[in-house]
């Protein structure tokens, strides 16, 4: 889905229009389950959180800014949403009788969000369509194929852009 398609569906939706939801759901559900399950590890919580995804794109889709990429835009709700679940669940399943246990996990998931929050500085490093390669590559785990696919670009250029901010990411001190 183009960046013009997906403002369009965008508008539709902030009119009331449910048919365009469900075209980016068409058009994306694999996309958000493949960075869903990447974080969750979880075939049952990732498909909750899939729906959920699209439930809040609804409500959230005044917020969208137009002329923006939105495939990153998806993945980053996606994501948080995710680790949102890990956090709730981690709470939820707190009792007197595990706190030290929990207090280990929480310490893990403390890592993992600061990890994330370390990407995401080191995303802001690179330009849009340098951030919207690696972001389909690593957090969408697509093939170069796949990103040339969706983005409509020759295979090429998409390894090109990928390459680029790699090296941009090592220069910063990233791996």
């Amino acid at each position: 889905m183009s960046e013009e398609q997906f403002e369009n569906c965008m508008r539709l939706i902030n009119q009331g229009d449910k048919s365009a939801l469900k075209e980016i759901y068409e058009n994306y559900l694999a996309y958000i389950y493949s960075i869903v399950y990447r974080v969750l590890e979880n075939k049952e919580n990732a498909e909750d959180v899939t729906s959920e995804f699209f439930i809040k794109l609804w409500d959230i889709a005044d917020k969208y800014q137009f002329g923006g990429l939105h495939k990153g835009w998806l993945a980053t709700i996606a994501r948080n949403m995710a680790l949102d679940f890990i956090r709730k669940r981690k709470h939820e399943q707190l009792t007197d009788e595990v706190i030290e246990q929990a207090d280990q996990e929480t310490s893990a998931v403390e890592t993992r969000v600061v990890g994330e929050l370390t990407i995401q500085k080191a995303m802001d490093v690179l330009n849009h369509e340098e951030r919207e390669v690696v972001n389909m590559k690593v957090m969408g785990d697509l093939t170069f194929k796949q990103i040339a696919q969706i983005l409509q670009l020759p295979m090429g250029t998409v390894t090109w852009r990928y390459q680029n901010a790699i090296k941009k990411l090592r220069r910063c001190g990233y791996e």
